[in-house]
């Protein structure tokens, strides 16, 4: 027995949503024995761009039964049945939270169609409900209304079950009544962890780190390894009892915490990058020529005038980007990724200049500089300080803090260790994002 669902949330926080309409098709396999469809008011605002979508809006639901007054409904109806819905995930989480706030265990079984359809239709363009149903001919009204998607689900799901003469996809996907959702533990770990930018850390029951990584959403990233599949999943959600964090506001200082912390607690669960994070280099030294040949080559390189790229495509995308920006000889990329300029002559040099003020513009060689970035929270900026070219920490500031003075910053700053990689994470950062401030600093001041 299968209980077809849909649900239209009203949106807002993580497990603090509420329904404001749903719709449950109970299916013996061959027909709809039972049904039942409701507006419910959810006892609170309905998020703009939801009544936008769904055309429900806070009026339509004054009158709407409360979710207690259904709730004894709700469980008749999906009495011993498999949940059915598309995105099962979300939800069965949304109804559980619900029937929670009553104080009642509700658990079901559950099926996914999203799960199932990419198994048995590995082909489609897309697994969105709309996009299947229309590949697969299936018609739809009332989109984004819980009636009108659960009875486009039902279609769905009379046809995989079609396509499943076996039976095997069927028995391996549905899903432990808990999985996919989060354990009492687990779901206080997440409701403390915030919806910002930073570094979450997972812990065992002797508070060993286990697993650690960086995030713009600390609070949804690791309510995803607690409802993934997989075997690192199945290791985290087992083994974690303690969730911290520490937030950054930057992605910047993210990206370096997290590759400090790695190779400092050598979490057993993470894969520990190997040496270098970048696999080749170009070389921007001149090299005893007259004429500055940019050459994509191993990062074995000795090379000091060099930035790096994870690998010789994104080193060729970027070798084109720089002879377009800086008009660089004319010149043009050779089969092995070597940028050679055409009919050198020794004596004229514009070509060499232009290089170095591209090599100037993504290269942090040599300079002293802050990196400006979001704080965690209104008022702060956070600030990467490089001297001399070379990483020496992180910290915040005040808005109106003066940052243009190198000594107060190694003072307020939280020292980092500078290598290679941390050279890399940061140009190739800048690289991808131009919304950070550059504050050029002198270091003899």
């Amino acid at each position: 027995m299968y209980a077809i669902l849909d649900i239209e949330s009203t949106g807002g926080k993580y497990n603090e949503e509420g329904i404001m309409e749903i719709a449950i098709h109970r299916f013996d396999g061959r027909k709809v024995v039972d049904k039942f469809i409701c507006l419910i008011n959810p006892e609170r605002e309905i998020q703009p761009f939801v009544a936008k979508l769904t055309g429900i809006n806070n009026k339509m639901l004054r009158s709407a039964p409360k979710f207690h007054e259904v709730a004894k409904r709700i469980v008749e109806i999906t009495e011993g049945a498999t949940l059915v819905a598309h995105n099962a995930q979300f939800d069965y989480r949304i109804l559980r939270t619900e029937f929670r706030r009553l104080g009642y265990d509700y658990q079901r079984k559950t099926l996914c169609t999203v799960d199932l359809s990419k198994q048995m239709l590995p082909d489609a363009e897309s697994h969105s409900l709309g996009k299947l149903a229309r590949s697969l001919g299936i018609p739809m009204s009332d989109r984004h209304r819980a009636n009108g998607d659960a009875i486009a689900t039902l279609k769905l799901f009379k046809l995989l079950l079609g396509k499943d003469s076996d039976k095997s996809i069927i028995k391996n996907v549905v899903r432990e009544e808990t999985h996919g959702e989060l354990s009492p533990t687990q779901l206080d770990m997440v409701f403390s962890l915030p919806s910002e930018t930073g570094v979450y850390y997972m812990h065992d029951k002797d508070g060993e780190i286990i697993f650690l990584g960086k995030t713009k959403n600390i609070k949804k990233r690791v309510n995803q390894h607690f409802t993934n599949v997989g075997s690192l999943a199945r290791k985290l959600q087992k083994e974690t009892k303690k969730v911290t964090f520490e937030e950054t506001g930057s992605e910047l200082v993210a990206l370096l915490k997290e590759y400090q912390e790695l190779l400092r607690t050598k979490p057993r669960h993470n894969s520990i990058n190997r040496r270098k994070l970048f696999s080749h280099i170009i070389n921007f030294e001149q090299n005893g020529e007259a004429h500055i040949s940019l050459d994509i080559e191993s990062s074995k390189s000795r090379a000091n005038q060099k930035i790096g790229f994870n690998g010789v495509p994104s080193a060729r995308s970027f070798l084109n980007k720089i002879c377009s920006e800086f008009e660089i000889c004319p010149c043009s990329i050779d089969s092995e990724g070597t940028c050679i300029q055409k009919n050198p002559k020794d004596e004229d040099l514009d070509c060499n200049e232009r290089v170095l003020s591209a090599f100037d513009k993504y290269s942090v060689f040599g300079k002293s500089m802050a990196l400006l970035d979001q704080g965690r929270e209104t008022g702060e900026r956070s600030f990467v300080l490089i001297k001399e070219g070379k990483l020496k920490g992180f910290g915040f500031v005040e808005l109106n803090h003066q940052v243009n003075n190198i000594h107060i910053l190694e003072s307020i700053m939280t020292s980092m260790p500078s290598d290679e990689n941390t050279t890399f994470i940061i140009e190739s950062y800048l690289r991808k994002n131009n919304r950070l401030k550059i504050v050029p600093l002198n270091s003899a001041t």
